[in-house]
Parts: C-alpha cells; sequence; structure tokens
C-alpha cells in the first residue's frame, strides 16, 4: 500500500455503492409503467372536475385547469376532464377509470394531442357524446378544445354534480345584520313582488297559449298527412293474403291515428304536443311494418324518424349533416334525403311559419320542443340539436319551466352523479380510445384507431 493513499472499509465502500445506485435511479428516466395510476386521477376526480397529470401539465395551465373546474362546478354537472400524456396506457381506460370513480357521468381525456370522450346513457346518449366530440375535433390546442368541449357539454348533460366535490361557493357565513337588512327589505316588498309574480304570470299564460296555437297548426299537418297515408296504404283486413300479423299492424296505426287527434284536441300546453307526435312516430312505424309484411321483405328495425321531416316516416340511416354555421353531427334519415345528402344535394327540410318567414323547426323557437321531443325521445336531442337554435334554448333551466322537461332527455330523467360504483353498462364505455367507436377519428386530431390499438 503506498503512503498517503487512504483505503476504504468494507461498510464504507458498500455505502458508497448504494449511494450511487440511488443517485442512477433517481435521475433515470421513470418507465412507462411509472405513470400516474388510474387509481389516483380516480381519487382526485372524486375531489374536482378536472385532473391534469404532472407530466402533461405544459398542455394547461393550472388557471385554466381551475377556471374549467370552477365552471363545472358552477354549472352542477357530472363532467370529469383529465388531461394526461402522449404515452398513457390506453386499454380499457375508459371502463377502468369509470369503475375506479364510481361515479356516473361523462367522462372527457385528453391524451397528448388527442382527444375523446365516453358517458353513462343515463347522463348522455352515445349518438350526443360522438356528436360532442366531433365538433372539437378539429382544435389543437388543449385549452380551446377542453373549454368548447365544456361548455357544450354542459348545456345538453343530465344530472347533477356529485356531493364529493363540495358546494362551489367560498363557505363564508353570513351575519346577523345581513339577515335582518335582508329579511326587512324582503317584507317591505312584499307587496310588490305579489303584484309582479301575478302579473308575470299572466304573461306567461298568454305566451304559452300563442306557441299552442302556433304550434297547433304544424301538429295539425301531422296528421293529415299520418291520415293522407293509411288511406294511401288501401289496406282492407278481409283482403286475400292478410293474416294477422298485417290486421294487428293496421289496427295500432289506426289506433295511434285516433289517439294523436283525441290528444291534440285535450292540449292545454305547448308540452302537452310531446304525446301526440310521439303517437304519430308509433303509428308510422306500424304502417312501415305492415308494407314490408304485404311486399314480403324483411321488417324494418326500429328507428326514429327522418331528423330533416319526420313526416318522411322511419329512418333507415345515420348519415353525416353540418348545418348552417355549425358542426357536423350524424342524423337519422329515410333513403330519400340520404340519396340527396349522398348526391350533394340538400335533404327535404321541414319548414314552419316563424316570424322572419319559413324555417327549419329547428330554428323556429322553444315551442318546437315537445314536438320534436315525441318524435326524438330517448336521449337523441341533445346530440341532434347542437349548436341549432332549438338546442340551445332546450338546454336552459329556463326552457324547463316553460316548456316541461325530459323532452328527448333535455332535462329530465337523468341519473348523474349518483355513485354507483361498478354498476354501470361498460357498453357505455367500449370502444378503443379515438378508434373510430365515437365518430370521425375519435376528436382531436386523434388519428385513426391503429395507433393506440383496439379495447379501450
Amino acid at each position: 500500500m503506498k503512503p498517503g493513499v487512504r483505503t476504504r472499509s468494507l461498510p464504507g465502500l458498500l455505502l458508497a455503492l448504494l449511494l450511487a445506485a440511488l443517485a442512477v435511479v433517481t435521475t433515470a428516466p421513470a418507465p412507462a409503467s411509472a405513470a400516474t395510476g388510474v387509481s389516483a386521477i380516480a381519487e382526485a376526480l372524486r375531489k374536482s372536475p378536472v385532473y391534469v397529470d404532472p407530466a402533461a401539465s405544459a398542455q394547461l395551465s393550472s388557471a385554466d385547469a381551475d377556471a374549467l373546474a370552477q365552471q363545472i362546478k358552477d354549472a352542477d354537472k357530472p363532467l370529469f376532464i383529465a388531461v394526461l400524456p402522449a404515452g398513457y396506457p390506453t386499454e380499457n381506460l375508459f371502463a377502468n377509470l369509470r369503475t375506479a370513480t364510481g361515479v356516473t357521468g361523462l367522462y372527457a381525456i385528453r391524451l397528448g394531442d388527442r382527444f375523446d370522450a365516453r358517458a353513462d346513457s343515463s347522463v348522455l346518449p352515445r349518438t350526443a357524446v360522438r356528436n360532442l366530440v366531433t365538433s372539437v375535433s378539429s382544435e389543437k390546442d388543449t385549452g380551446t378544445q377542453l373549454t368548447d368541449f365544456t361548455g357544450r357539454a354542459l348545456a345538453n348533460i343530465g344530472g347533477s354534480a356529485p356531493s364529493s366535490w363540495g358546494s362551489s361557493s367560498d363557505g363564508g357565513g353570513v351575519s346577523s345584520t345581513a339577515l335582518i337588512t335582508t329579511g326587512a327589505v324582503l317584507v317591505a316588498g312584499g307587496a310588490g313582488a305579489y303584484a309582479l309574480v301575478r302579473r308575470n304570470r299572466r304573461r306567461h299564460e298568454e305566451e304559452q297559449r300563442a306557441a299552442l296555437e302556433r304550434l297547433g297548426v304544424v301538429v295539425d299537418e301531422d296528421i293529415t298527412a299520418f291520415g293522407e297515408e293509411l288511406d294511401r296504404l288501401d289496406f282492407h283486413p278481409a283482403e286475400p293474403g292478410a293474416d294477422d300479423a298485417m290486421r294487428a299492424d293496421y289496427e295500432r296505426a289506426l289506433d295511434a291515428y285516433e289517439q294523436a287527434k283525441s290528444l291534440m284536441a285535450q292540449a292545454r300546453r305547448p308540452e302537452d304536443v310531446r304525446a301526440v307526435t310521439q303517437a304519430l312516430e308509433d303509428g308510422r312505424f306500424s304502417l312501415a311494418q305492415l308494407a314490408a309484411r304485404r311486399e314480403g321483405r324483411p321488417l324494418p328495425e326500429r328507428r326514429p324518424p327522418c331528423f330533416f321531416d319526420p313526416r318522411h316516416g322511419p329512418s333507415v340511416t345515420d348519415a353525416t349533416w353540418t348545418p348552417p354555421g355549425g358542426t357536423a353531427r350524424e342524423v337519422p334519415v329515410c333513403a330519400a334525403d340520404a340519396t340527396r345528402l349522398a348526391d350533394g344535394h340538400d335533404p327535404a327540410v321541414r319548414e314552419v311559419d316563424t316570424d322572419d318567414g319559413r324555417r327549419p323547426y329547428w330554428d323556429a323557437g322553444p315551442a318546437y320542443g315537445p314536438w320534436a321531443g315525441g318524435y326524438f325521445g330517448g336521449g337523441l336531442l341533445p346530440g341532434l340539436l347542437v349548436g341549432t337554435l332549438l338546442g340551445s334554448m332546450m338546454a336552459t333551466p329556463a326552457y324547463s319551466a316553460d316548456y316541461g322537461s325530459g323532452y328527448g332527455d333535455f332535462g329530465g330523467g337523468y341519473e348523474g352523479g349518483d355513485v354507483s360504483g361498478a354498476d354501470f353498462d361498460s357498453g357505455d364505455f367500449g370502444g378503443g380510445f379515438g378508434d373510430g367507436g365515437f365518430g370521425d377519428g375519435g376528436g382531436g386530431d386523434a388519428g385513426g384507431g391503429g395507433d393506440f390499438g383496439g379495447g379501450f
């Protein structure tokens, strides 16, 4: 051993090697398996509607995330947003996140530069989710895309925010002085408020009568058109070849016709019209079944009527359509309108009278919500009417107050925000991330499904 050269003991050498190994571990890049777990994301979403992964913090600033979260809380809607890094594993991501969170709602994920969403059907139907995702698919900036998606989603989604988010207020107390002052103001203004309420009630009743009168013209046209269809069918229960199934179809169609006339005669408010158009929709499907039996064709699938004009009868397919100044969405169409669209022509749209002349029914005013809701119930309307005048009106609380709730699942019958744990329909959350299961590329410049593979 040379003089002046210090030697290390065995324990000291082991300690040095251990420190060196720790340094390598802490400075080496984290493997893909070290990504934030779904359970951690779910825990964060149970506390706040927006989660930004630390590895994706450059995509959305804290201020923008907080603003989105506050907007969602203020709207009291079960919308969950997660911003994740591009390399995050996607297999069964939506289903696993929904299971781990355990809350019924709409789940949206920005993953790198890709975007997609899923929802419990009780909150928002698949068609509506697909159309909402597609409507923001061309937006590259994360903040812009999520802001636009949030605004449109909140206007269509049902249900309430989970209680675990807490109140959107600051929780500050109210002083007794403020309460006394407020009480005095309320007492002093009581008489005036009562008079105002009565005046507003009378005005509301007048507006409702005027809306029903205008709507009645359109409904009468529908009933007349259906009666003409029955006449053109020229079916006789005793005709050669008629069987019990045909006679049952014809009887249901006749019953629907009589029911529609009776319900319209009894209608006193615009919302009463929904039952009328629902009866007409049932009757037209019975006629379609009868026609198929008489001609020896396969029975038609139960589909909603043609979006452009329900008098065209049950739709036969879905087609992509973009309203003027709006975004593309899939709508149910009859065979004739499907051909028109495929040939680059305009569909045959149902127009109605307005103060500004003849307009498509979706741009004609709020009274047509009940009329459309009867035809397109079961959750279709939110997706079909996104971005239209009628869609915007129907998504507001004031609309429900004036025209009732639940027309096509606008503001009625939702269960969003409830804690259901793993008890949900996995089909609502299936499909690959951006694989086309939710429309044209899944949104957010998501590209094809091959990048992520299947089984989301």
